[in-house]
């Protein structure tokens, strides 16, 4: 988006052209010094209503005719313009995607949540209530205007497409969710953004069964079936609802102790030691309930002897103190 002013080139590059013609015209017709002819030419093509500098004669005043019709039609074509620019509200939309686009450049170990729609829309409000930054892509009309409405970080684009991606900073992103109504387009979106960056968690919905298998294979790291999680989180309820309660309200409710998720990255100085090295058993640490490996293995409460590998997922239980702590350990 280009800055609203620029659509003021061309009155302004006519505003000039008709100064320099008309203080041309009084220098040759009427041989006055410049600054005479130029004082003439902007009063008069202003109509402020003074005399004239120097009596005219007669191809001067002819020339002076043609300069007011030629030199006030001018100036109300700029004026026109600059009034459409102001209330239109170009320079607020302007000064909006500038910010917008501040704001995006700043996006560090994010989310990108492509599609606005009902499940988008709730994904988007548990990071925000977590306080986890994200930015979503979505093409549709209606999703825009509410992005807009609710002044949430967004790209109103095709987020299959690689550059879109990179517009929402998808190389500094710490994963995205793919939660599009369509499975197609779903594919295509994995396929873009493991085009762009194969180490990036990627989470995709499928809304049918059987495109599970295609978005896994278009690089999908988890794929979440809405209809077979409500069914199992239903059978959950019924079997063992104090349970689902109790892990609800650690991750959801108003409680001192959480449940988090600690990844081993490339530089962190864990890699290779064990637990007991680091010491992530101490008093002040919070409790680890199991790892992750890369390649999916599960680990159940690791002992002390349990060495880190690049990649691991820890699951760990405690306050927020406790958690800090343990993530400092890691790094």
């Amino acid at each position: 988006m280009t800055h609203p002013l620029r659509r003021f080139r061309l009155p302004a590059a006519m505003l000039a052209a008709v100064l320099v013609l008309g203080t041309t015209g009084y220098m040759l017709l009427e041989r006055w010094p410049l600054l005479d002819a130029l004082y003439m030419t902007v009063t008069t093509i202003s109509t402020v209503g003074f005399s004239e500098v120097h009596p005219l004669n007669t191809p001067g005043r002819i020339f002076t005719i043609g300069l007011i019709l030629g030199g006030v039609g001018t100036i109300f074509y700029a004026f026109g313009v600059l009034a459409e620019i102001v209330f239109e509200g170009d320079i607020a939309r302007y000064r909006r995607k500038r910010s917008m686009d501040r704001r995006r450049e700043a996006l560090r170990e994010h989310f990108i949540v492509c599609g606005y729609g009902r499940i988008g829309t709730q994904v988007v409000s548990e990071l925000d209530s977590a306080n986890v930054r994200c930015i979503a892509i979505d093409n549709n009309p209606e999703a825009i205007a509410r992005l807009e409405h609710e002044g949430r970080l967004h790209v109103a684009d095709d987020a299959a497409s690689e550059e879109v991606l990179k517009q929402a900073g998808i190389e500094r992103a710490r994963g995205l969710i793919c939660a599009v109504d369509s499975d197609e387009r779903a594919v295509y979106i994995v396929l873009a953004a493991k085009a762009v960056r194969k180490d990036l968690y990627v989470l995709a919905r499928a809304g049918r069964p059987e495109s599970i298998r295609r978005l896994e294979l278009a690089g999908a790291d988890r794929v979440i079936s809405p209809y077979r999680m409500a069914g199992h989180m239903m059978a959950e309820l019924a079997l063992r609802p104090a349970l689902v309660e109790v892990m609800d309200f650690l991750q959801h409710g108003d409680t001192p102790v959480g449940v988090e998720e600690l990844i081993v990255r490339p530089d962190y100085g864990a890699i290779g030691r064990t637990l007991d090295e680091l010491g992530a058993f101490g008093n002040e640490q919070a409790h680890l309930l199991a790892v992750r490996r890369k390649d999916g293995d599960l680990v159940i409460d690791p002992d002390g002897e349990f060495r880190l590998h690049e990649g691991d997922l820890i699951v760990a239980f405690g306050s927020a103190e406790e958690l800090s702590r343990t993530a400092a350990l890691i790094r």
